[in-house]
């Protein structure tokens, strides 16, 4: 059938992949070839730039936080950078830092500041002024209250930020292999498209994709143990559980169960001993509370 011979094609080509990935790995005699260099590199432009990112957007961001006339021509600045295209900007840094790492790692800095900035800005922007003023009132200096007390509370806006960076820097890495870098680029479009060869394509493409997975899925790991505040039904405490107290019998209610379970006399020192407190004088009893609701 022809749905079985797509099957079996599709399970071949997926063998085929599998199996140049399995076989280029690494190569022991040459350093330079195989999966394993190209992903160790992929990963270092992408997490240095990451980190460079966040380094400047802290304290940027810290300085428009405090002077907020600052914010808007930093912002619109920034935005600037991030609108020039990226190959644009690796060509341009190739006769200042050469075929070295800083031509890819310096662009990908600058996009990184570009989504981290407002996410710190709004981080420490959101940090009430009760939580400041509490801060202050224990003797919390700018610097310690900075630290302790702002951003940590400011700690889930950022790292959101810093997820989406992340991914984005991981994807674009992959551009610098036109200027002979990139990382698992150098698969996808040299050993690639050049050769027309679809086995590195699809594992570069893979692994590009698995590295952004398990980047993210480290951030998040890193924003639950920096906050362990948030965890929790709904992101907040766990709530105790309330015992639930037995009901008190009032006078009519013990009147009716011993009426109903006893005999007349029996009732009837129930209803003289449990009296109807409804405010309408001591001598006001059970079967006058009746017919006065009725």
């Amino acid at each position: 059938m022809v749905g079985d011979r797509v099957i079996a094609e599709a399970w071949d080509w997926a063998a085929r992949v599998t199996e140049w990935g399995v076989a280029n790995w690494s190569h022991p005699g040459e350093s330079d070839r195989g999966v394993l260099p190209r992903l160790t590199e992929h990963m270092r432009l992408a997490y240095l730039s990451i980190l460079i990112g966040l380094v400047l957007a802290l304290p940027l961001g810290l300085a428009c936080a405090r002077w907020r006339p600052l914010y808007p021509p930093v912002l619109t600045g920034v935005n600037v950078l991030y609108s020039v295209p990226s190959i644009a900007l690796f060509f341009l840094m190739l006769p200042y830092t050469g075929f070295s790492d800083w031509t890819a790692v310096v662009p990908l800095a600058l996009y990184t500041l570009v989504v981290l900035l407002p996410n710190v800005v709004d981080g420490l922007r959101q940090v009430p002024d009760h939580v400041r003023q509490a801060a202050v009132a224990m003797g919390f200096g700018p610097l310690r209250r900075l630290v302790y007390v702002e951003t940590p509370v400011a700690v889930p806006v950022i790292i959101a930020g810093l997820r989406v960076a992340s991914v984005a820097t991981i994807s674009m890495v992959s551009v610098a292999s036109l200027v002979g870098l990139g990382g698992l680029g150098q698969l996808i479009l040299s050993d690639g498209f050049r050769r027309q060869f679809d086995a590195p394509i699809v594992v570069g493409i893979v692994l590009t994709v698995l590295l952004a997975f398990v980047t993210d899925a480290v951030l998040v790991l890193a924003q639950r143990l920096l906050t362990p505040w948030t965890r929790g039904d709904g992101g907040g405490a766990a709530r105790p559980r309330r015992r639930r107290r037995a009901a008190v019998p009032t006078g009519a209610d013990a009147a009716s169960a011993s009426a109903g379970t006893v005999g007349p006399e029996a009732a009837d020192a129930a209803r003289a001993r449990y009296p109807v407190r409804t405010g309408r004088g001591p001598g006001y009893t059970a079967e006058e509370g009746r017919s006065w609701t009725s």
